[in-house]
């Protein structure tokens, strides 16, 4: 039971991480691996990271956390949502160097963003029956599995789409963002 539950919320979890991936890779000029291995990695450490900290927090803080994490997470993934259209509506060529110097801000940003519910999460997690070890690294693991695989459908869609795929994944990012607000606000 400890497995089947586990695995079941690190596939929740990770939702939003592939979704962002796919953005991620829809853009890229052209696919790559270690692109794929980067943007996975990073959805995953900060899943477990996240998780591991929510956990640690505890009960005591359980109602600060979730008061707040969905307003953050919708924050964060507009900005970077929002950059990605106003990128691809203004035509703006981005260069290799530009990519290079913003790329780790964004998938920071993005991490941190997709991320935030695990944190939530974590804290339930100190309430129940489960291993935290076991559960924080099958949610790693699952979202960096999501993730890479996200970058790689991603590349593979981002030609057919052209520039269009930047505006798709803006929008994208945006839609995830709205979703953890509504969810968090009206449910």
């Amino acid at each position: 039971m400890l497995g089947a539950t586990s695995l079941v919320l690190a596939f929740s979890l990770s939702m939003d991480s592939f979704a962002a991936a796919l953005g991620c890779g829809a853009v890229q000029q052209r696919p790559s691996l270690s692109e794929a291995l980067r943007v996975g990695a990073t959805f995953g450490g900060f899943q477990l990271a996240m998780a591991l900290a929510g956990w640690a927090l505890g009960v005591s803080f359980a109602e600060q956390v979730q008061a707040v994490d969905h307003w953050i997470a919708f924050g964060l993934l507009l900005l970077i949502g929002g950059s990605m259209i106003r990128n691809a509506v203004g035509g703006e060529a981005d260069d290799d160097a530009a990519v290079t110097r913003s790329g780790w801000l964004s998938l920071l940003t993005m991490g941190v963003a997709t991320s935030i519910d695990a944190s939530a999460v974590g804290v339930g997690l100190a309430m129940a029956d489960l291993d935290i070890v076991v559960t924080a690294s099958l949610i790693g693991l699952v979202t960096f599995l999501m993730g890479f695989g996200g970058v790689l459908l991603g590349c593979a869609a981002g030609p057919l789409l052209g520039r269009r795929a930047e505006l798709v994944g803006g929008l994208g990012l945006i839609a995830i963002g709205t979703k953890i607000l509504i969810e968090h606000t009206l449910f």
